[in-house]
C-alpha cells in the first residue's frame, strides 16, 4: 500500500489528466516528470509526440538519464519485479502484454528519430526554426550566438555608429551615461528590443511624464528666469561675501553660475543652493526665511524679495525640470536604440546568427504570423500530443506565449477531441529566483487560470495538485522554514508555506551563530600592499576562519550525520556553503578552507583571465608570439610549466647582454629540458593553430600534469576553458597566435563550473547556482544586511513604456514609482532566495553573518525569528540551536583517515609501447566480383552517389507521413539535381502493395553485424533485417540500372556480399533459418537469393 506522499506523486503522474502541480522543494518533482513520461510511453504514446520543456540543459540531461535508467531497468527485470515496479508507478492492470510493452520501451526510446524531446525552451525554439526556416525568415543553417560573440558584435556596432553612422547620437548618450560598462547598457537595450522599436520621439517622451505639449527646456527656463537675475544676483553675492562661512560658500557657488545664459544645469545648481536637501524634513523646499543667515538677510534689504521669489520659482520648477531631464534621457535611449537595434539585427542576419532572445521571439512570431501560423500549427498538431513544462515559476512571459501557442490546438477545433492530449506543468512560486533572466512569478497563477479556462471550454479539466512532502529535509529544518516566513512574507513567497517531512524520524540540527560585527580595517603596514586585500581582522575574514575551523572540527571529531537509516561520519563532500553573491565572504571562505587544509572544490564561477594556470599558459603563448618579450618568458619559466626558482631566473637574467631568450639559448647546457621544450614550441608556433599549440604544450610536454600537480584539480576547469576558447576563436577568425592572444584579452570570459559532483570536496557557490542541489550540511555565512545594487538602466513605467532611469534624487513620480515597484519585487525575490537556501539542507543547517544587522529584514533576522518561534535554545555565547532526534556522540575513530595518494610505479611514467596493429576490418562489399551487369552505363562514382541517396530515402521516408516526403527529401539532399527521379523511384518502392510488409515497425534498419571470416574480422551493415521466431531475413537495397532476370544472374560481387551477411547472421542467430534477398529499386522487385548460391559465391571469395 502506498503512503500519502507517494500516492500524490502517482496521482500527479497520471498521463490521462492535464495537471498543474505546485511542488515544494525536495518533493520529488523530477521523479514525477520522469514517471509521467514513462507512463505516457507505456500507454503507447509515440516518443516523438511528447515534448518536455525544462529550464536548463543540466535539468534536461538529468531527466533523460533518469528516464533511460528506468526504462533500461525494465528491459532487464523478470516478470514479478517488473510487475511490482509498474504497480508502484500507478499502472492499474499489469498483464503479459503490459510487461512486454514495458520491456520494449527502452529500445523504442533509443531508436526514436531525433531522440526523446526533453529539452530547454530555447532548444525547442531552435528546432522549430530549423524545421520552418523559410516561414520564420531565418537561415536554415543559423548558429546560436554565444554571450562573448554577442558582446563583441555589440561593441563593434557601437564603434561603427561612433565612427560614421551616428556619431552625434553616440556622443549624446555617452555624455548622459554615468555607468562603468557601456556594453552592459547595449546588452540591456538588445534584451528590450520589442519595447524600444519603433523608437519614441521627443514629444512622445515628454508625454510619458505628463508634460504639456509646449513645455520644453526653454519654456521652463523662461518661467524661472524673468530677466535681470545676473545683475541683482551680483549684488547679492557681494553682500554674502561679507557674511558667515556658509554665506561665503554660497556666494562662491552663485558667482560661478551663468545666470545671463541659464540652462537646466544652472537650474539644478540653484536647487542645490536655494532648496533644502533630500534628507530634510521637507525635502526640496525653498529656504525662505533660513537662507542666507539672519545678518545677511538684513543686509540684503530690498534684494531679499527677488531672491526669495527666485527660490519659490526654483522650487516650483523642480518637478518640471526632473520630468524634462527624464524625458530627455528617454529620448536619448530611444534615439540610440532606433539606430543600434536594426544594425544589430542586420549584422546577425549577415552571419546567420540568432541569440537566445531571437530564438524565443522568432518562434513566437512564427506561431502568430497570420500567413503561416495555421499551417505551422497544423504540422505541429500532428507531432505533439503531450506537453510537460518543468520549473514553470521561472518561465518568462514570452516563453509562456510560445507554450500557450503550442497548446492552443489541444483545446481548439477538431484537434481537441481526436485524441486525449494533455498538458502537465510543475513549478513552485516560492522558488522563482531568476527575474534577471526574465522570469515572471506572477505569470504562474495567470497561466494556470488561463489553461484551466481553455480546457474547461473543451469540456476537460485542469487538475490542480500540491506536493507538500519533502523527501530531502529533516523535520527540524522544515519547521524552521515554515516559521521563518510570517503572514506578510508568505504573501511575497506566493501563499501558504507548509511542509511535511517524509522522513519524520530523521534527526536534524539548525544553528544560528551570533553576528560578527563590522570593524574598522587597520591601516596597511606597507604602502605597497594591495589596496583591495582584506586584513585578517576584517569581519568577513574572521567569519571565514570560524566556518573553516568548524568544518575542520566536524571532520576531525568524527561528528555523525544521518545516513540511510543509520549514521556515518561527516566528510568534506557533505558540506555546501551558500552565499547571496560573490562578495568578500565568498573569497575569504575559500581562502580560509585552503589554509585549514580542507578539500575544497573552489569557486563555482571562474574569471578565465584570473586563473593562474591560464595566466601561465598565456605568458608562454605571449613569448612564443614575441620572443623578445622578456617578462612573459620569465613568467613562464617561474610557472609550474617549467618550475624554475627565483634564484635560477636571477642567475640567468642578471647581467645578460640581450634578450632573455638569447641568454637561455647561450646557457642551453645548463637547462637542456627547458630549452628543448621552448625550441620545439617556437618551431611550431608559425604552423600550428592556437588550440594545437596549447595542446602540444599540455600533452607532449607534460604541461597539464605539472599545472595540476602545483595548482590542484580545480585548475583543470580553466585549462579546459582556454582550449574551448581557442576552438571558438578558430571557428570565427583566421587562426593566428597573435590574433588569439588579442581575442582572448578583448573580453573577460567567465567559466561556470559544474559543482554537482565535487569529488568529496567542500562546495562554495551562490544560492542561484545551487538551485536543484542538496547536501547533508548547508552553511549560510552571508545573512547580514545587504543593499542590492541597482544594475538595470532601463525601467518600465506603469503603462509599459521603456525609459532610461534617472538618479533617485532627480526622479519624477513615474520613475520613482517604477523604482519602488522594482524594490518591492526585489525584496520579495530575496525572500524566495532565502527559501531556496534553507531548503538545500538535508539534516544540518548553519546560518551566520558578518557586518551589520540594522534593517530588521536581513536573513539573519528572519531566521532568528523563526528559531524563536520554533522554541530554539539560546546559548550564553550567543548561538541558537534547534535539534530534533537523537544524535550519536562524535566518534573520532570513525572519521575517514586522510591518506596520501599512492606513489606511481616507474612503468606508469614510461611512454607506452607502440600497440600492435590489428588486421584491417573486412567489408562485405570488398570481397571482389562485379557489382553490376554489362550495359550499366553509369560511372561507378555516380552510381554510388545515387545509391547512397536512395538508401537514405528508403531509410528516412517511412518515418514520416507520405504527404511530407517531398519536403523531407529536399532536406536530405537539397542540392541534388537527380532528386525528383530518385524520389519517384523511392516512392514507387515504398508504395508497392507487394512490398508493404517490408516497412513494418518490427523491421530493424541499418543493422551493423560482425563475424569471423577466414581469420579476418568482417564488419558490415544490413539495410533491413526482419527477425522471426525461426528465420532471419536480410534485405539489401540495390539501385542498379540493369536488373538481372533471375537470382542466378545476379552480379558476383553482390552474391559474395550477401553470402557474407548470411555467414555473419548464422553466427549471431544459430538455429534459425537464414534468408537473404535483394530489393531492386529500379523495378520495385524483391528477389530472394537461394542459400546455396550465396554460400558458393562466398566460398569463391575466401579462396581467391
Amino acid at each position: 500500500m502506498r503512503d500519502d506522499a507517494t500516492e500524490r506523486q502517482v496521482q500527479a503522474a497520471d498521463p490521462r489528466a492535464s495537471t498543474w502541480l505546485s511542488a515544494n522543494a525536495g518533493s520529488g518533482k523530477t521523479r514525477v516528470l520522469t514517471d509521467r513520461v514513462a507512463r505516457l510511453l507505456l500507454d503507447g504514446v509515440e516518443p516523438q509526440r511528447i515534448l518536455c520543456l525544462t529550464y536548463t540543459k543540466a535539468a534536461a540531461s538529468e531527466m533523460q538519464n533518469r528516464l533511460f535508467r528506468r526504462l533500461g531497468e525494465w528491459a532487464m527485470l523478470d516478470d514479478a519485479p517488473l510487475g511490482l515496479a509498474l504497480a508502484a508507478l500507478g499502472v492499474a492492470a499489469v498483464g503479459h502484454d503490459t510487461l512486454a510493452r514495458a520491456r520494449r520501451l527502452f529500445a523504442r526510446a533509443i531508436e526514436t528519430p531525433g531522440g526523446l524531446r526533453i529539452q530547454t525552451i530555447h532548444s525547442f525554439c531552435a528546432t522549430l526554426l530549423r524545421r520552418f526556416p523559410l516561414e520564420a525568415g531565418v537561415s536554415p543553417r543559423f548558429t546560436e550566438l554565444d554571450d562573448r560573440t554577442a558582446r563583441l558584435l555589440r561593441d563593434g556596432i557601437v564603434e561603427e555608429m561612433a565612427d560614421r553612422i551616428a556619431p552625434g547620437i553616440v556622443a549624446d548618450l555617452a555624455r548622459a551615461y554615468t555607468g562603468e560598462d557601456f556594453g552592459a547598457l547595449t546588452a540591456e537595450i538588445a534584451r528590450h528590443r520589442a519595447g524600444l522599436l519603433p523608437p519614441l520621439d521627443a514629444v512622445a517622451c515628454r508625454r510619458l511624464y505628463g508634460l504639456p505639449g509646449g513645455m520644453d527646456a526653454r519654456a521652463l527656463l523662461d518661467q524661472v528666469f524673468l530677466g535681470g537675475e545676473a545683475e541683482w544676483m551680483a549684488r547679492v553675492v557681494t553682500i554674502l561675501d561679507a557674511g558667515s562661512a556658509n554665506d561665503r560658500k554660497a556666494a562662491a557657488r552663485l558667482r560661478a553660475l551663468p545666470l545671463d545664459t541659464p540652462t537646466l544645469g544652472t537650474l539644478a545648481d540653484l536647487e542645490a543652493i536655494l532648496l533644502t536637501g533630500a534628507a530634510a524634513k521637507e525635502p526640496y523646499t525653498a529656504k525662505i526665511g533660513s537662507f542666507p543667515t539672519k545678518d545677511s538677510r538684513a543686509a540684503l534689504g530690498p534684494l531679499l524679495n527677488p531672491l526669495e521669489a527666485l527660490m519659490a520659482r526654483v522650487e516650483a520648477a523642480r518637478p518640471l525640470r526632473c520630468c524634462l531631464l527624464a524625458a530627455e534621457r528617454a529620448r536619448l535611449l530611444h534615439a540610440f536604440a532606433g539606430v543600434f537595434l536594426p544594425l544589430y539585427d542586420a549584422r546577425k542576419a549577415e552571419r546567420g546568427w540568432l541569440d537566445f532572445d531571437d530564438l524565443i521571439q522568432r518562434a513566437k512570431a512564427l506561431l502568430t504570423e497570420p500567413s503561416v501560423a495555421q499551417w505551422v500549427l497544423f504540422r505541429l498538431d500532428g507531432g505533439i500530443d503531450h506537453i510537460l513544462v518543468d520549473e514553470a515559476q521561472d518561465t518568462s512571459p514570452d516563453q509562456w506565449r510560445v507554450i500557450e501557442l503550442l497548446a492552443q490546438e489541444f483545446t481548439a477545433g477538431r484537434g481537441a477531441r481526436e485524441i486525449e492530449r494533455t498538458l502537465f506543468v510543475v513549478g513552485d512560486k516560492k522558488q522563482s529566483i531568476y527575474s534577471f533572466q526574465g522570469a515572471d512569478v506572477a505569470a504562474f497563477d495567470r497561466m494556470r487560470n488561463e489553461f484551466s479556462r481553455r480546457l474547461s471550454g473543451a469540456a476537460r479539466r485542469l487538475e490542480q495538485l500540491d506536493l507538500l512532502h519533502s523527501f530531502r529535509s529533516s523535520p527540524a529544518i522544515l519547521r524552521l522554514v515554515d516559521l521563518t516566513f510570517d503572514e506578510r512574507r508568505r504573501q511575497d513567497l506566493g501563499g501558504e508555506v507548509r511542509h511535511i517531512a517524509f522522513r519524520s524520524d530523521m534527526p536534524g540540527r539548525v544553528e544560528l551563530w551570533p553576528l560578527v560585527p563590522a570593524g574598522k580595517d587597520p591601516e596597511p603596514e606597507n604602502w605597497f600592499d594591495p589596496v583591495d586585500l582584506l586584513s585578517d581582522e576584517h569581519h568577513a575574514a574572521r567569519l571565514a576562519r570560524q566556518v573553516a575551523r568548524r568544518i575542520r572540527a566536524m571532520i576531525d571529531d568524527g561528528v555523525q550525520i544521518p545516513h540511510e537509516g543509520g549514521f556515518r561520519p561527516v566528510t568534506a563532500g557533505d558540506v555546501l556553503i551558500l552565499v547571496q553573491r560573490r562578495s568578500d565572504i565568498f573569497a575569504e571562505i575559500i581562502r580560509a578552507c585552503k589554509e585549514a587544509r580542507l578539500p575544497i572544490a573552489g569557486a563555482d564561477r571562474l574569471k578565465l583571465g584570473g586563473e593562474l594556470a591560464v595566466r601561465d599558459l598565456s605568458a608562454l603563448l605571449a613569448f612564443l608570439a614575441t620572443p623578445e618579450d622578456d617578462l612573459s618568458l620569465a613568467a613562464a619559466l617561474r610557472s609550474p610549466l617549467f618550475g624554475w626558482t627565483e634564484g635560477q631566473l636571477y642567475d640567468l637574467a642578471h647581467g645578460r647582454p640581450g634578450y632573455l631568450w638569447r641568454a637561455l639559448r647561450d646557457h642551453e647546457a645548463d637547462h637542456p629540458e627547458t630549452t628543448a621544450i621552448l625550441r620545439d614550441l617556437r618551431d611550431q608556433a608559425d604552423y600550428l593553430r592556437p588550440f594545437d599549440l596549447i595542446e602540444r604544450a599540455l600533452t607532449r610536454h607534460d604541461g597539464r600534469r605539472r599545472l595540476l600537480a602545483r595548482l590542484g584539480d580545480e585548475a583543470e576547469d580553466g585549462i579546459d576553458e582556454l582550449l574551448s576558447q581557442a576552438l571558438a576563436y578558430e571557428r570565427t577568425d583566421v587562426p593566428s597566435l597573435t590574433g588569439f592572444l588579442t581575442w582572448l584579452t578583448t573580453d573577460e570570459v567567465e567559466v561556470k563550473r559544474q559543482m554537482e559532483g565535487a569529488g568529496g570536496r567542500i562546495r562554495v557557490m551562490t544560492v542561484h547556482g545551487a538551485k536543484g542541489l542538496e547536501a547533508p550540511v548547508v552553511i549560510l555565512p552571508d545573512t547580514a544586511d545587504r543593499t542590492p545594487r541597482e544594475r538595470d538602466e532601463i525601467f518600465a513605467l506603469e503603462d509599459g513604456a521603456l525609459v532610461w532611469k534617472t538618479a533617485a534624487a532627480d526622479s519624477p513620480p513615474q520613475i520613482a514609482a517604477a523604482r519602488e515597484a522594482r524594490r518591492a519585487r526585489a525584496a520579495a525575490e530575496n525572500l524566495r532566495l532565502l527559501y531556496v537556501a534553507l531548503t538545500r539542507a538535508q539534516c544540518w543547517l548553519i546560518a551566520a553573518a558578518a557586518g551589520k544587522l540594522d534593517s530588521g529584514e536581513a536573513w539573519h533576522d528572519l531566521i532568528r525569528q523563526g528559531m524563536q518561534a520554533a522554541g530554539a535554545t539560546q546559548h550564553p555565547d550567543g548561538r541558537m540551536t534547534l535539534t530534533d532526534g537523537d544524535w550519536p556522540a562524535p566518534t573520532p575513530g570513525m572519521a575517514p583517515p586522510e591518506t596520501p595518494p599512492p606513489a606511481l610505479p616507474d612503468w606508469a611514467r614510461r611512454p607506452a609501447a607502440e600497440p600492435a596493429r590489428a588486421a584491417p576490418l573486412l567489408s562485405p562489399s570488398d570481397l571482389g566480383g562485379a557489382k553490376a551487369l554489362p550495359g550499366e552505363g553509369l560511372a561507378a562514382d555516380i552510381a554510388m552517389a545515387r545509391g547512397s541517396v536512395l538508401h537514405l530515402l528508403l531509410e528516412r521516408l517511412p518515418q514520416h507521413p507520405a504527404d511530407d516526403w517531398d519536403s523531407v527529401a529536399r532536406g536530405l539532399a537539397p542540392d541534388l539535381a537527380d532528386l525528383p527521379d530518385l524520389l519517384a523511384e523511392a516512392r514507387a518502392v515504398l508504395t508497392a502493395p507487394h512490398l508493404a510488409g517490408l516497412w513494418s515497425q518490427d523491421a530493424l534498419l541499418e543493422v551493423a553485424v560482425t563475424a569471423d571470416l577466414a581469420g579476418r574480422r568482417l564488419l558490415g551493415t544490413i539495410d533491413r533485417l526482419i527477425l522471426g521466431p525461426d528465420r532471419v531475413l536480410a534485405i539489401d537495397y540495390k539501385s542498379n540500372v540493369e536488373v538481372p532476370a533471375t537470382a542466378e544472374a545476379t552480379p558476383e560481387g553482390i552474391l559474395r556480399q550477401m553470402g557474407a551477411y548470411a555467414e555473419a547472421l548464422a553466427q549471431i542467430y544459430p538455429g534459425r533459418r537464414i534468408e537473404t534477398a535483394i530489393l531492386w529499386t529500379r523495378t520495385a522487385r524483391l528477389m530472394p537469393l537461394p542459400p546455396e548460391i550465396v554460400r558458393s559465391a562466398l566460398a569463391r571469395a575466401t579462396t581467391t
